[in-house]
């Protein structure tokens, strides 16, 4: 009964390290991974970097997936993919539920994309990115893999400032009196879908500005985090349920609000959610119910866009640029690595 009661509070045994203190959970996260997990995204964007512009959007995923798994089984962790490739039976590497790492560390919970935008990749377009989220177990929205309807704003704002109970207008009034800033000088990033034209039609008619994007939601959600340098304000519209946990994942880092409602519309996408404990299917999720507790981030572009550059080979060696963030204490470090021609990579 006790063990249950703890496995439900997510209570995690302290540790002793070699010759000092009792380490939590928390802080051996902190302590052992972050940057673990920068190596982790380098790898996976200078696989799917390879095959930039060349058509074959599997042919990319793939590399990227299979570098990636190949990084993560050399950490020393415990982990359980809840948000990745799919199903085991859609997905032969990092489905749902496979367990990763040498399985002698931290049990961990990890959220991940080894190409998100391989799209984007295949046509040389901005903002196709490596991404991986890891927390402790039950920290992360196990989310099906279907619709969500979303809304995103970065950090410095008040709770309730953006709904999706509110209008497309109401939300772009609201935000644009919070920053003090005319409704023109407002620009919200929506996926260029065609069951977003009348939420097009809707901002532009305040007199804000609209993105269009092609694919890859996780990089314009994280793009709201930084308007001065990516021009982006808000993100708005329905994309995937899986890059929603991601998104919220890196906005718990770095202070973002975001709202999220799964779109259940089929009793089949109903059917996997209650199969992932959902039964509340009218629920609007915040950034804290799509990712809690500790939480660490990391992001490396594939191709260049608002807020990382993508990978570069040249006659020296391959740069890459890469984000990592942790919750616990909201940093945030933009790593420009350069690799030498006697790097391995997973991809070589």
């Amino acid at each position: 009964m006790a063990k249950n009661v703890a496995a439900r509070r997510n209570v995690v045994p302290l540790r002793r390290s070699r010759g000092g203190p009792l380490v939590t959970h928390h802080e051996v996260i902190n302590r052992a991974l972050a940057l673990e997990l920068v190596r982790v995204t380098e790898h996976a964007a200078v696989a799917a970097a390879r095959l930039r512009g060349r058509g074959d959007e599997m042919a990319a995923d793939k590399a990227a997936v299979d570098a990636m798994r190949r990084e993560l089984n050399q950490l020393a962790i415990h982990g359980t993919v809840v948000i990745g490739e799919g199903e085991r039976d859609q997905a032969p590497m990092l489905f749902i539920g496979e367990e990763v790492g040498d399985l002698s560390g931290p049990r961990v919970d990890i959220a991940l994309d080894p190409l998100e935008g391989a799209t984007l990749c295949a046509k040389g377009q901005p903002n196709a990115i490596a991404v991986i989220a890891m927390a402790q177990p039950g920290s992360l929205l196990n989310a099906p893999d279907c619709y969500m309807d979303k809304v995103a704003i970065g950090p410095g704002y008040a709770e309730g400032i953006v709904s999706l109970d509110a209008s497309p207008a109401e939300n772009i009034y609201r935000l644009a009196k919070a920053k003090g800033v005319a409704i023109d000088e407002i620009t919200a990033c929506i996926l260029d879908r065609p069951r977003h034209a009348k939420l097009i039609a809707a901002v532009r008619a305040t007199g804000a500005a609209v993105r269009l994007i092609t694919d890859g939601d996780v990089a314009a959600v994280i793009d709201v985090t930084d308007p001065a340098k990516t021009g982006v304000d808000i993100y708005l519209g329905v994309g995937g349920a899986p890059e929603g946990v991601l998104a919220a994942a890196a906005l718990k880092c770095m202070g973002g609000r975001m709202q999220g409602r799964l779109i259940l519309d089929t009793p089949e996408s109903r059917r996997r959610a209650e199969a992932m404990g959902i039964d509340d299917f009218s629920r609007v999720y915040d950034v804290d119910d799509m990712a809690s507790g500790n939480v660490l981030f990391a992001a490396t572009g594939v191709t260049t866009g608002g807020l990382l550059a993508g990978v570069r080979f040249g006659p020296q060696g391959v740069t890459t640029d890469t984000i990592v963030m942790r919750s616990s204490t909201g940093t945030l470090r933009r790593i420009r690595a350069e690799h030498g021609l006697t790097a391995k990579f997973s991809a070589d």
